[in-house]
């Protein structure tokens, strides 16, 4: 690859990461499908999908991973407090599990295959996400499964329908407008 080639990846990198900011921003003033203890209509999600199908999945990890310094810098990172009993440890887990793993996955998208206008990443990183903080639920902020379940899937279902609907509509025109 040229330079002029990774200058340009660079760019569609920080540009995916501007957008992330925006969105997610948008998505936390918005008071739809906004929980209390965290979680909302992932509109920041957006951005990172197509990064890993418009740059590959290992620059859309990069992104993906960027995006949770993001989250942190802004305030947008919630952790269990160490008054419940936990060690730095287990919050040290229960941040990984829930902000670059979670969010991570995303970077992944790609590699799951696209069967006509369904784009099953959309669909297999949403579903990893909820199940990471379903786990992460229980685990860590004591809620029982069911409830853990509900919380978490009252916006990050109406995320993956998002995603399924708005990817078959942006990828095919992204990759007609950017060489």
């Amino acid at each position: 690859m040229g330079k002029q080639n990774s200058i340009r990846q660079l760019v569609y990198m920080a540009m995916y990461l501007a957008l992330f900011f925006v969105f997610d921003w948008l998505s936390n003033q918005l008071p739809i499908f906004k929980m209390p203890n965290g979680g909302t209509l992932g509109l920041g999600v957006i951005p990172l999908i197509l990064a890993s199908y418009h740059l590959g999945w290992q620059k859309g990890l990069a992104v993906a991973l960027l995006s949770v310094v993001l989250q942190f810098m802004t305030g947008q990172i919630y952790v269990v407090q160490n008054s419940d009993g936990f060690n730095i440890f287990q919050i040290i887990l229960q941040f990984l599990m829930e902000y670059p793993i979670a969010f991570g996955v995303y970077g992944l998208s790609s590699l799951f295959p696209t069967k006509g206008k369904f784009y099953t990443g959309v669909a297999v990183t949403n579903l990893i996400r909820l199940a990471l903080h379903v786990i992460a639920g229980h685990i860590y902020w004591a809620t029982p499964w069911w409830g853990s379940f509900t919380y978490n899937a009252w916006y990050m279902i109406p995320t993956m329908i998002l995603g399924l609907v708005l990817m078959p509509l942006i990828v095919p025109r992204l990759s007609s407008y950017i060489k």
